[in-house]
């Protein structure tokens, strides 16, 4: 694979997120979910125990810049599917949850393992700082106190 050398901009960070993003998707899609969905059921995988809905619902909103209406309609979906409990103010996963989130990642690694493999560690390094200050700046914007 041959690649060139040109400065990171807006339209090469959209163009390696969309390629990326189709990936998952491709696998999503197979096992009947979205990509918004698969956002929700991260981090109640990696919780150690019930969440706080209201919190899940903001962060998830913080992450992709979505609405609250859009992040609960997809939590009750989950929690139709079976995917997600409910508990009062406090969502979980279910077995049946984990056990989906789980075939996702065992399905997505191989082909991350081929993206993401042979880029020399400084270079993800610098990528990972760039990244993040970007990111930092369009969320300033977002909030209205970029320059």
């Amino acid at each position: 694979m041959t690649t060139t050398t040109t400065p990171a901009d807006a339209r090469a960070l959209g163009l390696a997120h969309y390629a990326a993003r189709a990936v998952l998707e491709r696998v999503l899609t197979r096992h009947d979910l979205d990509f918004q969905q698969q956002i929700v059921l991260r981090p109640l995988t990696l919780a150690a125990g019930p969440v706080d809905r209201g919190r899940l619902t903001a962060d998830t909103v913080a992450a992709l810049k979505t609405d609250e209406d859009s992040v609960d309609n997809t939590i009750d979906e989950l929690i139709a599917a079976g995917l997600v409990a409910a508990d009062a103010s406090e969502v979980r996963i279910t077995d049946a949850g984990r056990a989906l989130y789980e075939r996702i990642v065992r399905e997505t690694s191989a082909a991350s393992a081929r993206i993401w493999g042979g880029i020399p560690e400084e270079d993800l390094l610098t990528a990972g700082r760039v990244l993040t200050l970007v990111a930092e700046r369009a969320n300033a914007e977002l909030a209205g106190t970029g320059r």
